[in-house]
Order: structure tokens, then C-alpha cells, then sequence
């Protein structure tokens, strides 16, 4: 099981979250002109990665935040957690 540091709520179990994918791939454009193999592609298909992956996490029952996580895939060790609405310049 793992230990995710909210940045809102401080230290939670992983049943509090909602797992969101990959936050290392792009989504489709929003404009209308991504047919519907891209988005079989971006919801579907998805790599096994082995070592350092940043992860999208909704905290759906605690604050309702969108988190990035970067976790290693092996150990499960987490090296940081950030608001997924905030840019990166927000952040340092």
C-alpha cells in the first residue's frame, strides 16, 4: 500500500486516491480534429515503465486535488508530489 504526501492534506493511504494515468503523455487537442484512434490510443494503450514515472492522482476522497506523483515503479518509493494545477514555475 502506498503513502502519498498531499501537499494539502499531508500524508494519506492510497485509498483515498483515484490513480489518472500517466502524466507524461500528451492528450489529444481538444479542437475536434483528433480522430478516434488517437484518443483509443491515449485512453487504451498505455507503456509498463520500469524506474522513475510521473503519475496523475486525484485525491477523490480527501481534498479533490489533481496531484502529479513521481514514483518509482520498482520500489514504489515516492520522490515528490505536486498540485497538477500549478505550473512548474508555481512550484519552485
Amino acid at each position: 500500500m502506498l503513502l502519498i504526501p498531499c501537499p494539502w492534506c499531508g500524508e494519506r493511504d492510497e485509498s483515498e486516491f483515484t490513480y489518472g494515468g500517466s502524466a507524461e503523455r500528451a492528450m489529444p487537442a481538444l479542437d475536434g480534429k483528433a480522430g478516434m484512434r488517437d484518443w483509443h490510443a491515449f485512453v487504451h494503450v498505455r507503456d509498463n515503465p520500469r524506474g522513475q514515472h510521473c503519475e496523475y492522482w486525484h485525491h477523490s476522497h480527501g481534498c479533490e486535488r489533481w496531484l502529479i506523483v513521481e514514483r518509482d515503479t520498482l520500489t514504489h518509493g515516492i520522490a515528490e508530489v505536486h498540485d497538477a494545477a500549478l505550473s512548474s514555475d508555481d512550484r519552485a
